[in-house]
């Protein structure tokens, strides 16, 4: 049975991850990426505890609206600092962090239901 969402052809679909990277779209990608409906991007972040919003200026930069970010913290989920996530809201932007399996997961789901949702994922090894 399929499970996957029914998506328009020119979004970007997490199909999987795992080993160190992500495929999305048929793309394979080595390493963190952040994933957004209509693109995918390499990111820098490699360590979710050392993460600050310098390392978040690519969503706030970017070209399409964003109202929901999903952290993909790795193995697992992680707290995210109230002062940087409150700095984020004042985006508009409201941040879930998890484990990256569950982001990805997620974000296919939403996609799927047409909402701007965008997701920074740092691989599980």
């Amino acid at each position: 049975m399929d499970i996957t969402p029914p998506v328009a052809a020119d979004r970007q679909l997490i199909h999987g991850y795992g080993d160190g990277g992500f495929r999305v779209s048929g793309v394979r990608y080595h390493g963190p990426i952040i994933v957004r409906p209509r693109q995918t991007t390499a990111w820098s972040v490699r360590d979710i505890a050392r993460l600050c919003i310098d390392d978040l200026a690519p969503l706030r930069d970017g070209d399409e609206a964003i109202g929901v970010l999903l952290l993909g913290c790795g193995e697992t989920g992680a707290l995210i600092d109230p002062e940087l996530r409150a700095e984020v809201r004042t985006w508009g932007v409201v941040i879930e962090a998890m484990g990256t399996g569950a982001a990805c997961r997620t974000y296919n789901v939403l996609l799927g239901e047409d909402r701007d949702v965008a997701a920074a994922l740092i691989p599980i090894a």
